[in-house]
């Protein structure tokens, strides 16, 4: 399946989806969310595909949900069955923000129930739901030149896209409340130091290198690379998951409505520091 910005490959038995937006940062919009869901199920259950990679282009492999789409509003044809004509009412930030966070949230489930391995190829910035969007795949490779960024708490956001369910499962509790409250642009290496990353290669060789462990997964024994995984996702309580991602998109929403939101995402787009009054 191929749309306008998500792209699938084939090579063997590796699938690739990658995200292709780069004159929106890779983020995602509610069409954009949607066509990543349905391409994320289709390679996550296909059985001729042993090892699934997910991956951006152009330095950046995913900024979350698309904020320029949320400030204008989102569009008519993504949201008008939310927001009735018979009401009149224009949808806010956070019923535009529940859109797009059920279909990435769908596939963050749907990427670690697949059974097989699913990795993260992280060449460039992985920020707010692009971070969270590598966070939940078995295995992450970066390039030297990656970035990993919380970056919700510059705009008044909570944190969602699996980012406050993996991160202290993955970093322990205190690192992770040091990487949302302090948010330090992470490098690919102390992202690997701190296990938010299995390996790091370096610009030159990256996708030769993510290719020959891809194809080296998906010549490996599939099935009990699924059993594995089931079995750790029990012992990690990843069966809460589902329960989290609604938690996660419930909280979003509201922290999406508030005054401090408002004036975070004009204050991102005027380039200038926020002042937040705490509601």
């Amino acid at each position: 399946m191929d749309s306008e910005f998500i792209k699938v490959t084939h090579d063997g038995g590796v699938g690739t989806l990658t995200i292709d937006r780069p004159a929106r940062f890779n983020s995602l919009d509610v069409q954009t969310a949607r066509d990543l869901r349905k391409a994320g199920l289709q390679l996550a259950r296909d059985s001729a595909v042993r090892c699934l990679v997910l991956r951006g282009t152009n330095g950046i492999f995913c900024s979350g949900a698309d904020l320029k789409y949320i400030r204008a509003g989102g569009a008519l044809k993504d949201l008008g069955y939310l927001t009735p004509e018979a009401r009149g009412t224009k949808p806010g930030p956070g019923a535009i923000f529940k859109q797009i966070l059920e279909y990435l949230h769908s596939t963050i489930s749907e990427l670690r129930r697949a059974p097989k391995p699913v990795i993260a190829a992280v060449d460039g910035v992985a920020a707010a739901g692009g971070m969270g969007l590598s966070m939940c795949c078995d295995l992450v490779v970066a390039s030297e030149r990656s970035i990993f960024e919380y970056a919700y708490f510059k705009t008044a956001l909570c944190g969602a896209e699996s980012s406050t369910f993996f991160l202290p499962k993955l970093v322990g509790l205190r690192r992770a409340m040091d990487l949302a409250f302090l948010n330090p642009r992470v490098t690919a290496r102390e992202g690997k130091e701190l296990g938010l990353v299995s390996q790091v290669f370096s610009d030159e060789t990256f996708d030769a290198e993510v290719s020959s462990l891809a194809q080296r997964l998906a010549s490996g024994p599939t099935a009990s690379y699924a059993a594995a995984k089931r079995l750790m996702n029990e012992a990690a309580g990843v069966d809460r998951l589902d329960f989290h991602l609604d938690r996660e998109l419930e909280a979003l929403e509201q922290s999406a409505d508030s005054a401090d939101f408002a004036e975070g995402l004009e204050a991102f787009f005027s380039k200038r520091a926020p002042h937040f009054s705490g509601k």
